[in-house]
């Protein structure tokens, strides 16, 4: 094994990189001011309007925005700047968090404003994370990816461990106002380090897209990604419940612990300190055990978790058990996003990003609005049982949506596809497109050569295609068309771009069955009534397969 090899297998061979060591650095003080500030605000509202549901919604407050503009921020982060795009957010949640800082200081806060500022700054942190996470590949080799996915989860748990407790004992000390201000002043850092990042340019083989389409292309990819849909259908399984404890903590460390502002942050950084063991220990697991195994195991001891700090009234015992929930935690999310890392290419890797940010986020927002609910009719230490039962529960789809076992996959694109050979240069925005491919296929291999297709529509669907057939020639056994349409000219030289190697050999495999003289003949046509064509396409492809006896 090279001397390289062994670097970018430490698990801290990222931190080698000087941007990505910078970047680390300054994310971990603005993670822990906004820890600083989480605690404030619900510490806060415990006072204001000191209800189970109001309590609740200040994490549904927080995390709802994610919901809502996880996509459009996602898809603005595959197709412009994400430097420019990190200053923009990182900016809107100084002012945002300067003005929650504002309104306290004056004495003006309500339980409405503080809600609202809460919603503010969520946008800020909405548009921020998928550009966030996706220049994690710009920093680190593909090899060290797994790595630097880790070491950010563990700079957010040290500041989840230091920030609940040093926040609580500055609001103890000298009151919530102090901890807004200096959430304002963290934000700095960062916001220094992108400005003197002199990100390089990438210049893009294909037409560059506009914000509606990419995030149609990115609802799409989605729905034809059988691997990232089964990440985000345990990502929400997982979130909806396990939101519970994040929902009715500071409620319950007040009224059943009877814990202060100090007590609450204790039981917050034992949390944090629980996924900071998990980032040490979740590699070796990770190498060990098959990830839908540690996010069942997670999941399992979550659920012990809600129901252990549900019913005992032991503080120490509590904050053990937040620290086994922290490691459950970790596992389960550190698990969740090395997966959609890894299974996506890169012209997608924001808006993948953002739809499991867009799933998670949604769901924790669900489940607080809903534990928090419930708890208003049942208490909270039953809330929380059923929160349990209802984790535990989940576990019934995990047979359903198998997590990616994690094999090596080659996603670089494979500019394999030839460019088509035309006369007239076709308008950009012209279609839409209907690409034909011709094979000539022994009729033996008749049935192997259509399943090796199915991967091929897969490919195709995912990548652009908004229709798909193969049809057989009933009058020449063994002459396939496969045909596909694609919404205009300029996705369909998008498709050329963002075929990769993993698709390469997928296409392979297919055209090994081909027995003509001449490679598979594609023939481009582009429509004159593009409705119509439209309407009547989709009409014959409404069965997806088109085999002898169909026609």
């Amino acid at each position: 094994m090279s001397q390289s090899t062994i670097d970018t297998d430490s698990p801290w061979s990222p931190l080698r990189n000087r941007l990505f060591r910078a970047l680390w650095i300054a994310s971990a003080a603005s993670s822990i001011g906004t820890w600083m500030q989480n605690i404030g605000g619900e510490w806060m509202m415990t006072t204001l309007a000191p209800t189970p549901l109001m309590v609740a919604l200040m994490q549904t407050a927080g995390f709802l925005p994610t919901f809502l503009l996880a996509l459009p921020a996602g898809a603005l982060a595959d197709i412009i700047d994400r430097r420019r795009l990190l200053l923009f957010a990182q900016t809107w949640m100084l002012l945002a968090s300067a003005t929650l800082a504002l309104v306290t200081l004056l004495g003006v806060v309500t339980p409405l404003v503080l809600l609202l500022v809460t919603f503010a700054i969520g946008l800020g942190a909405a548009m921020n994370a998928p550009a966030w996470q996706a220049i994690v590949p710009e920093l680190v080799s593909r090899r060290e990816l797994p790595h630097a996915v880790s070491i950010n989860t563990i700079a957010y748990n040290i500041a989840r461990a230091i920030g609940p407790a040093l926040g609580g004992a500055i609001i103890a000390a000298t009151g919530p106002a102090a901890v807004f201000v200096l959430n304002t002043v963290s934000y700095i850092g960062v916001l220094t380090v992108l400005y003197r990042w002199r990100r390089e340019r990438e210049e893009s083989v294909s037409p560059s897209e506009r914000v509606v389409g990419a995030m149609r292309a990115g609802l799409r990819y989605v729905r034809h990604a059988t691997e990232l849909r089964s990440v985000l259908a345990r990502a929400i399984a997982f979130s909806v419940s396990a939101a519970g404890v994040w929902a009715l903590l500071a409620l319950l460390a007040r009224r059943e612990l009877g814990l202060g502002a100090a007590g609450y942050g204790m039981l917050l950084g034992g949390l944090g300190a629980g996924a900071i063991a998990g980032a040490f220990v979740v590699p070796g697991l990770r190498r060990r055990f098959r990830p839908d195994r540690l996010v069942v195991a997670a999941t399992i001891l979550f659920a012990a978790v809600s129901v252990t700090v549900a019913h005992v009234r032991i503080v120490p015992v509590s904050v053990a058990a937040m620290v086994l929930g922290g490691l459950a935690w970790m596992t389960a999310y550190s698990t969740f996003n090395i997966s959609v890392q890894t299974v996506v290419p890169d012209w997608i890797r924001a808006r993948a990003l953002s739809m499991y940010l867009l799933v998670t986020f949604g769901s924790l927002a669900l489940g607080s609005a809903l534990w928090g609910a419930l708890a208003e009719r049942v208490g909270i230490p039953m809330s929380l049982t059923v929160a349990a039962g209802t984790l535990l529960g989940s576990l019934v789809v995990a047979p359903f949506f198998r997590m990616p076992t994690g094999r090596e996959m080659d996603l670089t694109p494979s500019q394999h596809w030839t460019e088509p050979t035309i006369v007239i240069e076709p308008d950009p925005e012209q279609g839409p497109v209907l690409v034909t491919v011709e094979y000539f296929v022994d009729p033996r291999d008749g049935e192997a050569f259509r399943d090796a297709m199915r991967a091929i529509e897969r490919s195709l669907r995912r990548d652009g295609a908004s229709g798909w057939g193969l049809f057989e020639d009933i009058s020449h056994p063994g002459r396939y068309l496969e045909t596909f349409l694609v919404e205009s000219w300029a996705e369909h030289l998008r498709q050329h771009a963002r075929v990769t190697n993993e698709d390469r050999a997928m296409h392979a495999r297919a055209h090994a069955f081909h027995r003509g003289d001449a490679p598979p003949a594609v023939t481009h046509l582009i429509a004159q009534s593009p409705r119509r064509t439209q309407r009547w396409y989709h009409g014959v492809l409404r069965i997806p397969w088109q085999l002898p006896g169909d026609v």
